[in-house]
């Protein structure tokens, strides 16, 4: 898909991806991922395997993680929505405020200033799900399942995912005993039974089910 769209006369792709729409704590974490076209005419052999964050096991997913942000020809930014956000918005519309300030941010916030576009942009952005995101000057792919389908999404989905995992090991150690660092803040067997036994913490999500029958 990628090379078609270059192919096709864009310059640049822009690849969305979340993580974290389902869990009961922590933050929805969004990464947009920046391509030029140079990066596909090159072999990059250590990426071969690469594929949609959650296919991976933690060690792979660090392992390309490191390896792509170092690549010449891409660039990526990290936005996420704190849970007080999403329980005031709801958590979609939370993800769309943070996919659109990811964009803003790979694009050096260049779309707060439309006038400087052409009519023909040369860029795309091409975001994993059903629906575009809201409020961008600029032409947009929604693909469902688009981070096991699409090269660029996949990455975005690693890079967040390895970002967010590493803020649920930071509040692990803030919130002690909820077992943040195993479940990564998931309703899974071990957060409920602890959910209910220590309580709602700070960065429950206080919208969610299982979180507001505690409270």
């Amino acid at each position: 898909m990628e090379h078609k769209l270059f192919a096709a006369g864009y310059r640049q792709i822009i690849a969305v991806d979340e993580v974290g729409m389902g869990a009961l704590a922590g933050p929805v974490v969004v990464c947009a991922v920046m391509f030029n076209k140079t990066f596909f005419q090159k072999t990059h052999k250590k990426l071969r395997r690469l594929r949609d964050s959650k296919l991976l096991s933690p060690k792979k997913r660090a392992g390309f993680q490191k390896e792509l942000v170092k690549l010449p020809g891409l660039k990526y930014q990290i936005s996420y929505c704190y849970p007080k956000t999403i329980d005031r918005l709801n958590i979609y519309r939370a993800a769309r405020v943070a996919m659109r300030r990811a964009v803003y941010k790979v694009m050096g916030n260049r779309l707060l200033q439309p006038k400087t576009y052409n009519l023909k942009p040369s860029t795309i952005v091409l975001v994993d799900g059903p629906y575009k995101i809201p409020g961008l000057s600029l032409p947009q792919l929604p693909i469902v399942k688009g981070d096991r389908k699409v090269f660029a999404i996949a990455c975005a989905s690693i890079i967040a995912k390895v970002y967010r995992d590493k803020m649920m090991a930071k509040y692990a150690k803030r919130y002690p005993d909820y077992g943040f660092e195993q479940h990564k803040g998931y309703g899974t067997r071990l957060h409920q039974a602890q959910l209910a036994a220590l309580g709602v913490s700070k960065i429950h999500r206080k919208s969610f089910a299982p979180v507001a029958r505690l409270i």
